[in-house]
């Protein structure tokens, strides 16, 4: 089993109140776009934060990653809202 450390930012963080953890990837979660279900699968404000209808930006080991990449043991997970700049 793979295990990755999960980096929550700015909106995210607030709403969920934690910044980082290590999670050992359950069965079936082996890409970018199953973990963000899975998080979902969390219920409650995991719900809210990762439906399909918000904006989630994911990053694996600080390159932008896209739901079907895959995740491997040891990754870093970023995930955050989009941001727009002026």
């Amino acid at each position: 089993m793979a295990t990755v450390e999960i980096l929550y930012f700015a909106r995210l963080r607030e709403a969920l109140g934690v910044e980082r953890e290590q999670l050992m990837l359950p069965a079936g979660v082996g890409t970018a776009g199953q973990l963000r279900a899975y998080l979902a699968s969390r219920g409650g404000t995991w719900q809210t934060e990762f439906d399909p209808k918000r904006p989630v930006r994911i990053a694996v080991n600080q390159d932008l990653a896209h739901a079907g990449d895959p995740l491997a043991d040891g990754d870093e997970v970023a995930l955050f809202p989009p941001v727009t700049g002026g």
